[in-house]
């Protein structure tokens, strides 16, 4: 465990300011993590500490986005209940099994979602046609991805955005507000599950979490302005920048079992 001068500290809270910022638009992740890793946390704190950070990110921009009338609370509970129990059960899982296999897929998954996003035509804030009903869309792709998100994490965002605008026939601007909810109910199920394990630097996560709610704050208004326009391109980038972070690791299974 390092210890946590006042220069480290800052730059953990600004590291998290930066996340809340994106993560509020597009999703991903990409940013704390590696910070705490390079930091010197060791990966299960890292994990649990993170989703305490993130968890004051979420709950920022939802709250943001619910005022403006972008997501109904109320109406969607049971589907952020159901991101809870995903959340807790994969957070319970990254505790006794290394997640090599996920890690190795992700960049591959992260460049197929860019692409589609980047080519796919006529993606704004107007919605679409709906291929999947409330109840089955709530019932089987939010505990799904809620569950990574407790095992695993970065990318979370962009899978719920996928399913939004794919599945659930969303606008962009309106499944981004829909994805923040989710994102605070999979955070908090695995949060629980971290803390009984003892595996959250509480100090640490907290100072982080107050930066994340204002960095959140300020990106959810800006999402609200432009919309579509922003999230779109920003999505992409943020899709890449997480694959080839990933892919940089000379450890990652991916490139191990290429043998490169």
């Amino acid at each position: 465990m390092p210890d946590i001068t006042f220069h480290l500290l800052l730059l953990l809270c600004a590291a998290a300011f930066f996340a809340g910022f994106v993560d509020s638009i597009a999703g991903g992740g990409l940013i704390t993590v590696p910070v705490m890793l390079i930091a010197g946390f060791p990966p299960l704190q890292t994990l649990g500490t993170n989703k305490v950070q993130s968890l004051f990110g979420a709950a920022s921009a939802t709250i943001a986005y619910a005022r403006k009338g972008h997501v109904q609370l109320a109406e969607q509970l049971p589907m952020a209940l159901m991101a809870v129990t995903g959340g807790s059960l994969g957070a319970a899982l990254a505790t006794i099994v290394p997640g090599q296999v996920l890690q190795a897929i992700m960049p591959v998954l992260l460049v197929a979602i860019a692409i589609f996003f980047a080519v796919k035509p006529n993606l704004n804030d107007l919605d679409t046609y709906r291929r999947m009903t409330p109840f089955t869309f709530g019932l089987t792709l939010v505990p799904i991805i809620g569950f990574y998100d407790g095992v695993f994490g970065p990318g979370t965002g962009s899978f719920f955005m996928l399913a939004f605008v794919t599945l659930a026939g969303f606008g962009m601007l309106k499944a981004t507000a829909h994805t923040k909810l989710l994102n605070l109910g999979s955070n908090f199920g695995a949060l629980i599950v971290f803390a009984s394990f003892g595996a959250i630097l509480w100090k640490i996560g907290l100072s982080m979490g107050a930066c994340q709610f204002l960095g959140a704050q300020l990106g959810s208004r800006l999402a609200m302005r432009i919309g579509a326009k922003l999230i779109k391109p920003l999505l992409v980038i943020v899709c890449v920048a997480l694959a080839v972070k990933l892919l940089a690791d000379p450890a990652n299974p991916l490139r191990v079992w290429l043998g490169v």
